[in-house]
């Protein structure tokens, strides 16, 4: 019994606490599942930090993933976050050094800040790297051009841009990438989502989207389309930010998105992983919440978990 349990988990994914045995098929690698801020969040003293802080165990990334080609030895970021060094020197150490240092490329969805600001450390001030690909949409590629300091990094040949085209996939290897748009407050730049087609599986990963009734796209549909689909958990419900307005940062509550999904098969339930995790977010710290999120079919994406 206790060795068909090991197996089941390695084929649905795993986390740290597994001896990491790598696919032999390319396989997408959950590096964060925080919001922008990270877990715990500056400046929080309530509840859902508290332990986060003093035990560093509990701390959480923010949204990642690492798509790797263990082939070609090759591996693509999606999102260049803040946390950006950790994260590499996480990869670095869960495939034991076998891949080089940098990706091939960075995929990023939109210009907010835990999303993008990464970057900053392939300039001069830190690694100088010289013309890592960075793939955006149009309006992100003139954003990152024309202002500073990201427009050093263009002018310096640190990272070369890479514009991405929502009606031409994109072929990396033997996988493919397509790009697509999600309304989402674009003050500096549109907002993509990516379906990441691997050989033996397809992805779906939305971050971050207003709503999903404002989507031009179905999102059941979408989700029936793939076998994992990365969602947008920031919030559970509608009354965590005390101090703060809701309808400034809009986002499909957890709640709602269930919701939707209420009358859907549990077959198409479990493809759902939560991903970018608000502070606030019991679904992060709180074990009575996820126990009762489970039992609805749904899963929480957990950093480390490998898919393929």
């Amino acid at each position: 019994m206790k060795k068909y349990f090991l197996i089941l988990i390695f084929l649905c994914g795993y986390s740290n606490g597994w001896a990491f045995n790598e696919p032999k098929t390319s396989y997408i690698m959950v590096l964060g599942i925080a919001q922008d801020g990270g877990y715990p969040h500056m400046g929080c003293k309530k509840q859902c930090c508290n332990a986060a802080w003093s035990n560093k165990k509990l701390r959480k990334n923010i949204t990642a993933l690492a798509l790797v080609d263990p082939i070609q030895k090759k591996w693509w970021l999606f999102e260049a976050t803040p946390d950006i060094k950790a994260q590499f020197q996480l990869f670095k150490t869960q495939t034991k050094g076998a891949y080089p240092y940098l990706p091939e490329g960075i995929f990023i969805t939109h210009a907010h800040i835990g999303h993008y600001t990464g970057l900053m450390e392939f300039g001069r001030e830190v690694m100088g790297t010289t013309k890592l690909k960075v793939y955006v949409l149009p309006q992100f590629k003139s954003y990152l051009t024309n202002n500073g300091p990201w427009s050093q990094l263009v002018k310096l040949q640190n990272i070369a841009i890479m514009e991405l085209n929502t009606k031409l996939p994109l072929a990396i290897g033997d996988n493919t990438i397509e790009t697509f748009t999600v309304p989402h407050r674009d003050e500096f730049s549109e907002t993509a989502g990516f379906k990441i087609i691997l050989p033996t599986k397809k992805f779906l990963f939305i971050p971050d989207i207003d709503k999903w009734n404002k989507w031009d796209k179905n999102i059941i549909e979408e989700v029936k389309k793939v076998d994992i689909a990365f969602l947008d958990a920031t919030f559970y419900t509608n009354q965590e930010l005390a101090n703060r307005a809701m309808n400034e940062v809009p986002h499909p509550l957890v709640i709602e998105t269930m919701d939707i999904f209420k009358s859907e098969s549990v077959e198409t339930k479990q493809k759902i992983y939560f991903i970018h995790f608000n502070h606030t977010n019991p679904l992060l710290w709180d074990r009575t919440q996820q126990k009762e999120f489970t039992k609805e079919g749904f899963h929480k994406a957990e950093e480390l978990q490998v898919f393929f």
